[in-house]
């Protein structure tokens, strides 16, 4: 298997070009340092987050799969071999448009979101992601905790660990998943919108939730966080 160092070659090309580990320092927000190391040491680094690969390979070459850049799983290849992207050929194919970076924050944070987006600065989330959908200007991620919202047999499951994709500019519709703050808890909850006669709920779609925690009724003071558009599985160890 390729080290790191030659992944990142073929990735970045010359990776000795001016600017260039600067330009990944930006996108990544990480060190000089640390790029150097990605780079250069292939005794101190072996492997980077697929997250900082998913924003290298959307940058440099869309084509490769970011998996294979951060670890060296395979496939190595995001689309077909031999898919160009952007060229005069028959087998142009456009992978998916990648939009953001989105900041991952906290269940706190979300609440006021919308407020404090304009003042976050990048080294306040340690963890970044691209998102085939646009999550609008305040958009950002937040990650899934316990088991209320998995089903493994439903159309739809949210397993513990997994990575939403929030938009909190929507306005939301029964049906959609969405992110309320909790007035009561001083932190976001993630369930699915319902009503019932009339009655606004937050559904748990997972179906051995106990009964009297299944559907909570919005209470006054809830704040609508957010549309939950997409989910992802993030990073994977």
């Amino acid at each position: 298997m390729p080290t790191l160092q030659e992944r990142m070659a073929e990735v970045l090309g010359d990776t000795s070009a001016r600017g260039l580990q600067a330009e990944i320092a930006r996108l990544c927000h990480k060190s000089r340092p640390t790029v150097s190391a990605w780079i250069n040491n292939p005794d101190k680094v072996t492997t980077i987050s697929r997250s900082d690969a998913e924003l290298i390979c959307a940058r440099w070459r869309p084509e490769i799969s970011p998996a294979w850049l951060a670890e060296g799983a395979m496939p190595k290849m995001a689309l077909p071999e031999g898919t160009r992207l952007g060229g005069p050929y028959e087998n142009v194919s456009d992978g998916p448009k990648q939009n953001g970076p989105y900041p991952l924050i906290s269940d706190v944070v979300a609440g006021s979101w919308a407020e404090l987006c304009d003042n976050f600065h990048p080294g306040e989330s340690d963890e970044k992601f691209m998102s085939t959908k646009n999550l609008g200007r305040h958009g950002y991620m937040l990650r899934v905790y316990g088991r209320s919202m998995e089903n493994p047999g439903g159309r739809y499951s949210f397993p513990e660990g997994m990575i939403l994709h929030v938009n909190p500019d929507m306005d939301p519709v029964p049906g959609q998943f969405v992110i309320v703050r909790r007035e009561s808890t001083k932190e976001a909850t993630f369930k699915k919108y319902v009503i019932f006669e009339g009655v606004p709920f937050l559904e748990a779609i997972n179906p051995d939730w106990p009964r009297e925690l299944k559907y909570l009724a919005l209470q006054p003071g809830d704040v609508w966080c957010g549309v939950v558009v997409d989910a992802s599985i993030g990073s994977l160890p």
